[in-house]
């Protein structure tokens, strides 16, 4: 399943700093259009269901509880190569192997608080947007 549309969440971290505004500005200026996007904070509940991936691995805990200790902006991009694209943009995980420009390079501060979530392929992209919004909610 190939789709021009992908799922980000600026995390807690990011918008506890004040950089919300600042991400929007670089995802809008690589030509990505936002259809859906709001301010929510994840319960206890949503970030285990939303990581359950990840539930044997020893993070997990510290995962949850970082996830869930302030307000994220979740979004729905769209744009042509949409997955690949993005994950380009955000750069790697651990912000100081990512990229000159890319948004953990610029904001985030550790593999941890990393600002900024994307999705890691075209399936998970409609499996997170899902889970965050309804249909109603995109445009």
């Amino acid at each position: 399943m190939i789709t021009n549309r992908t799922f980000t969440m600026i995390k807690p971290d990011a918008v506890e700093k004040g950089h919300t505004g600042a991400i929007l500005d670089k995802i809008t200026a690589s030509g990505f259009r936002i259809v859906a996007m709001k301010l929510t904070q994840m319960t206890l509940a949503d970030a285990k269901t939303f990581y359950a991936i990840h539930k044997e691995r020893p993070f997990f805990g510290e995962l949850v509880e970082y996830m869930t200790r302030g307000p994220i902006v979740a979004a729905i991009l769209e744009k042509d190569n949409a997955v690949e694209d993005f994950r380009t943009l955000i750069g790697a995980t651990n912000p100081a192997e990512a990229a000159e420009g890319t948004i953990r390079r610029l904001y985030a501060e550790s593999i941890g608080e990393n600002a900024v979530h994307g999705s890691d392929s075209d399936e998970n992209a409609a499996i997170e947007g899902a889970f965050h919004f309804a249909g109603r909610e995109m445009f």
